[in-house]
């Protein structure tokens, strides 16, 4: 009786273990929405540059090839910093007809 009570309380513990995985992948796989809208920016609008970006760096991975002219505070382009927030604008070329 105590070994099929064992292999029973394993199994459980198996089934839990393997659900608990199941979740998480799930979870790290969901699109970011804000109500019915689906945000496929790669950035915030309000971006903290992190240590070892540069202006070209951030450019590239938030689509905004235009941050200089867009923060008029950055006076020296090589001069960015951990910690300086900058304003980012995606921006989408313009379709031609």
């Amino acid at each position: 009786m105590t070994d099929a009570v064992s292999w029973y309380c394993a199994l459980v513990v198996v089934a839990l273990i393997l659900v608990g995985a199941l979740r998480e992948t799930y979870h790290a796989y969901e699109p970011i929405t804000r109500g019915k809208q689906l945000l496929d920016r790669p950035c915030d609008e309000i971006y903290v540059v992190g240590e070892g970006e540069t202006l070209n760096t951030i450019g590239e991975k938030c689509g905004d090839p235009f941050i200089v002219e867009q923060n008029p505070h950055i006076h020296d382009p090589d001069d960015v910093f951990p910690g300086l927030v900058i304003k980012i604008t995606p921006w989408k070329p313009q379709k031609s007809y």
